[in-house]
C-alpha cells in the first residue's frame, strides 16, 4: 500500500503534462496561420517600417530646415548665433518626432520620462562635468566674448574660433590643428580676443651701436617708417611714433610703432623688420651684438712656480713649551681621597 500511494504523485504529474502538451497540439493544428501572420504583419512589422520611414523623414526635414535658419540668421544677424540655433531647431524637430513616433510602436514615451525624472539626481551626478559645459557654452552664446572667426588665446592655446556648440567651443591653428575645447575652461578662464578691434600697433625694437648718431638714427627709422606708408592707419592716436627708448649696457635702445589693420599685423611686423635691416646697412649703422670674453692665465711649470714664504721663527717664552700649553704642577694626591665614606 505504501509503495502504490507513494507512486501516485509521479503518475499525477506525467499525466498532466501529457494532457498540457496534446492541448497545444490541438490549438496548433486549429490555428489559422494566414490570419496569425497578417495579424504580425498588421501590428508590428508594418508600424515599424513606416515608423523608421517617419524618422528617417523626420531627419531630412530637420536638416534641411536646420540649414535654412542657420543661413538666414549667419546673414542677417550673427553666424556664431545662426550656427548655434540651427543646430538647436535641428535636434528638437527630431525629438519631437522621436515622441510622437515611439507611441506608435508601443514604446510609451511618458514610461521613459518617468524614469529620467526618477533617476535625476543620479543622472545629474553623472553629468555634472556635462551640464557645466552647457551652462558655459550657454553664457558664451549669451554674452558672447568672441565670435566665430575670431583670433583668441582661451585656456593656454590660441588660434581661429571655427563653431562655438553647447558643450565645446572648436579652434582652428595657424598651423591648420583642431583644438575642440571644453566651454567649461574657456569661461573659467581669461578670454584674449585678438580680433575685437578693427586696428592693432605693431612695436618693434631696436638696438644700435653707441657709434652711431642719434640724428642719422632718427632719420634711418623715419626712412624705414615711410616705406610703410601703405599699411599705416592714419588718425588721431593712429600712425606712427619712433621713440628712444633707453641707453643701455652695450647699445641704445629704439622703439617703433605704427597701426596697421589687424588682418595684416603679422605680414606688417615682418615687413617692417626688413626695413629696418635694408637702411641700417645703406646707413652704415651697426647692430650690435654681445660677445663674451674669457680670458685664461698663463700657468707655469711645478719647478718655476714662486715658492710660499717661510714663517718666521718661533719665540721662546719663559714657562711655556713650544707647542704653546703652560705647565701645571701636579697636586700631590691626599689619603683616603676618592674613598667611600
Amino acid at each position: 500500500m505504501n509503495d502504490q500511494a507513494g507512486g501516485q504523485p509521479g503518475s499525477q504529474t506525467t499525466d498532466t503534462i501529457t494532457q498540457e502538451l496534446t492541448r497545444l497540439y490541438d490549438q496548433l493544428g486549429n490555428t489559422n496561420w494566414n490570419e496569425a501572420l497578417i495579424g504580425l504583419l498588421s501590428k508590428v512589422l508594418i508600424p515599424a517600417i513606416l515608423g523608421s520611414l517617419a524618422l528617417l523623414a523626420a531627419y531630412f526635414v530637420a536638416k534641411l530646415f536646420s540649414k535654412r535658419v542657420t543661413t538666414v540668421l549667419c546673414s542677417k544677424i550673427d553666424e556664431t548665433l545662426g550656427r548655434f540655433i540651427g543646430k538647436t531647431v535641428f535636434y528638437g524637430i527630431l525629438i519631437t518626432a522621436g515622441t510622437m513616433v515611439l507611441p506608435k510602436l508601443g514604446i510609451q514615451v511618458s514610461g521613459i520620462m518617468a524614469i529620467l525624472a526618477t533617476a535625476g539626481f543620479a543622472i545629474g551626478l553623472a553629468f555634472q562635468g556635462t551640464l557645466s559645459n552647457f551652462s558655459a557654452g550657454i553664457l558664451l552664446l549669451v554674452f558672447r566674448p568672441f565670435k566665430v572667426g575670431y583670433s583668441v588665446v582661451v585656456a593656454g592655446v590660441s588660434g581661429k574660433v571655427n563653431e562655438i556648440e553647447i558643450f565645446t567651443t572648436t579652434l582652428d591653428t595657424s598651423d591648420n590643428r583642431r583644438l575642440i575645447l571644453p566651454n567649461s575652461s574657456i569661461a573659467g578662464t581669461t578670454i584674449e580676443n585678438i580680433s575685437f578691434h578693427a586696428h592693432r600697433r605693431v612695436d618693434v625694437n631696436v638696438w644700435v651701436e653707441y657709434a652711431s648718431s642719434l640724428d642719422a638714427t632718427r632719420q634711418a627709422l623715419t626712412e624705414c617708417v615711410q616705406l610703410m606708408s601703405a599699411w599705416i592707419v592714419p588718425g588721431e592716436g593712429r600712425g606712427y611714433q619712433i621713440m628712444l627708448n633707453n641707453l643701455g649696457t652695450h647699445a641704445v635702445e629704439w622703439s617703433i610703432r605704427i597701426w596697421v589693420d589687424r588682418d595684416c599685423f603679422s605680414a606688417a611686423r615682418e615687413a617692417l623688420i626688413g626695413n629696418v635691416k635694408v637702411v641700417f646697412d645703406r646707413y652704415h649703422i651697426g647692430i650690435p651684438h654681445l660677445q663674451t670674453q674669457v680670458s685664461h692665465a698663463a700657468t707655469r711649470p711645478i719647478d718655476q712656480q714662486p715658492k710660499p714664504a717661510a714663517s718666521p721663527p718661533a719665540i721662546a717664552i719663559p714657562g711655556v713649551h713650544a707647542n704653546h700649553e703652560r705647565s701645571v704642577p701636579l697636586r700631590p694626591r691626599v689619603r683616603g681621597e676618592g674613598q667611600r665614606r
